[in-house]
């Protein structure tokens, strides 16, 4: 066995060492143990490598989410669309993350890389990367099913390899999900896929995964000062195999913004609307943490800290997430052709929040309620009955 397969066992044994994590044992003892290798990753400022032994791939740590593009944000004119993605990238913010379901999100991917490869200059073309989610139906995942969607995000996204394949599943009592992540992994060898990742998966299955040698680079969770949950029980195992976190929801949909400060939402149409599906789901968030009170404490909190660095709510709250432990990147949606926040985005990478700001806002956060307790672990607000 490899000495970064034989420290990374080890550290699975501890993890599971206490009596809290009897669950995962038995889970264990069930699977078998494999040969893993996680490493840690090497993050710096503007950049982040996630990387598992020999796969890795670097990214912006600042990432254009395109979930905004699958309709509910306003109409997306295709040309208007892709001229924002060019903004971004010539702005360094070069790392954009889309899913098979996020409406035509690969297919402007695919125009966007074209008009890279004709008209920028190499060195751009090499920091661009196109990160995708695959979330398929609950069907029995062979070889062959697997190989064919697979093919439909490569041909959409106009690449021989995708740079990172970040695999979802609903049913954790339908234990499928290994044969498609080995499946994956089968495609990473044969040069499809360049990183296998996970998107929503909970702490035990994690560790399941690695225990059955599926080398997953990241897991990409819901994270925000409001949401911290990733740093409880995800965060000790991300800790202990080198996994990194790739956040959304980090400014819960513009919740986090200049916006809704001092806005009183109980009252009708006092307030800004509601109206994008992002707003009203983390609204619901903010609802399960502490209500709109405590929320305007947090927001009052976060525009201090904005006002004294010359910055704006949301740089300052995706600055936080992303000084925490194991976390590789944020993302920040983009309404592209509608419009930009590239200058608030290049903002986070000069704001460093020193021991004042930082203990304000967890004596806001710790207010709320244990997010953990009140939903469960990652991604279990999908996933609940």
């Amino acid at each position: 066995m490899a000495a970064s397969a034989h420290h990374l066992l080890c550290n699975l044994s501890t993890f599971k060492s206490t009596k809290a994590k009897t669950r995962f044992r038995n889970e264990s003892r069930k699977l078998g143990r494999k040969s893993l290798r996680c490493e840690q990753t090497v993050v710096d400022n503007r950049r982040a490598t996630v990387k598992n032994s020999n796969d890795s791939l670097e990214i912006c740590r600042v990432l254009n989410g395109m979930w905004q593009t699958s309709g509910g944000w306003g109409r997306i004119n295709r040309d208007d669309a892709v001229e924002a993605m060019l903004q971004y990238a010539d702005a360094g913010l070069s790392t954009f993350d889309m899913a098979d379901h996020y409406g035509p999100a690969e297919d402007l991917y695919g125009i966007f890389i074209n008009r890279v490869r004709r008209e920028r200059p190499p060195e751009l073309l090499d920091q661009i990367r196109g990160l995708t989610k695959w979330v398929p139906p609950p069907v029995k995942m062979t070889s062959s099913y697997v190989r064919e969607s697979i093919n439909v995000s490569r041909k959409r996204m106009d690449v021989d390899c995708l740079d990172m394949l970040q695999f979802h599943w609903w049913d954790y009592s339908n234990p499928g999900y290994l044969d498609a992540l080995k499946h994956l992994t089968d495609l990473k060898e044969e040069g499809k896929i360049k990183t296998v990742a996970l998107t929503n998966f909970d702490t035990e299955r994690l560790q399941i995964i690695l225990e059955n040698g599926i080398p997953v680079v990241s897991n990409q969770v819901q994270h925000s000062i409001v949401d911290m949950r990733p740093q409880q029980k995800m965060a000790e195992l991300c800790q202990l195999t080198g996994v990194k976190l790739i956040t959304y929801g980090t400014v819960m949909g513009g919740l986090l913004s200049e916006k809704f400060l001092d806005t009183n939402l109980a009252i009708p149409f006092a307030g800004p609307p509601l109206n994008t599906p992002s707003l009203q789901k983390y609204k619901r968030m903010v609802d399960a943490w502490g209500g709109w009170s405590l929320f305007q404490a947090l927001l009052q909190t976060l525009k201090k800290i904005a006002s004294k660095h010359g910055v704006t709510i949301p740089t300052v709250a995706v600055r936080y997430i992303l000084d925490q432990p194991d976390v590789a990147g944020s993302m920040i949606g983009v309404r592209l052709g509608l419009s930009e926040h590239i200058q608030d985005s290049n903002a986070i990478f000069s704001l460093t929040l020193d021991n004042d700001d930082v203990n304000s806002i967890q004596e806001i956060s710790k207010r709320g309620k244990d997010l953990l307790r009140v939903i469960g672990d990652c991604g279990d607000e999908y996933r609940r009955a």
